[in-house]
């Protein structure tokens, strides 16, 4: 029997949650598999691009992986800090960065349709324990 888009979603998102580190739709996939042997990958991908549109899981797209939004915000820019040597990702509220990026869009005749910030660097964790 196939399962609603909505429950796909739901699936999807709570193996994110369940997670500390980025997924790959790919390690998503197989912890589906689990339960489900026949999914295949565009199932999760259509799930995981309702989930991005929606606001509820962001894409990183410097390491094609997701994670589920951890911030009850209705921020346009999330800003991602991405640890290099643990994997770790928070999410913090970049809008104040909004004005500015709108603004370097503009000089270019550039009509951006979203906004995501990704930094990457090392986490207090990993800059203590190095």
């Amino acid at each position: 029997m196939r399962k609603q888009a909505a429950v796909r979603q739901s699936d999807v998102l709570g193996i994110l949650h369940a997670q500390d580190k980025p997924m790959t739709a790919y390690a998503i996939l197989d912890q589906m598999k689990r339960d489900e042997p026949d999914i295949a990958a565009p199932t999760v991908y259509r799930a995981l691009a309702a989930l991005t549109d929606q606001g509820r899981a962001h894409k990183l797209e410097s390491i094609k992986a997701f994670v589920p939004c951890r911030c009850n915000h209705e921020s346009a820019v999330p800003v991602l800090t991405i640890c290099g040597d643990c994997g770790s990702v928070d999410e913090h509220d970049g809008t104040r960065l909004l004005t500015e990026l709108s603004a370097i869009a503009a000089q270019s005749s550039f009509d951006a349709t979203r906004h995501i910030v990704e930094i990457h660097g090392q986490c207090d964790g990993c800059s203590i324990s190095s």
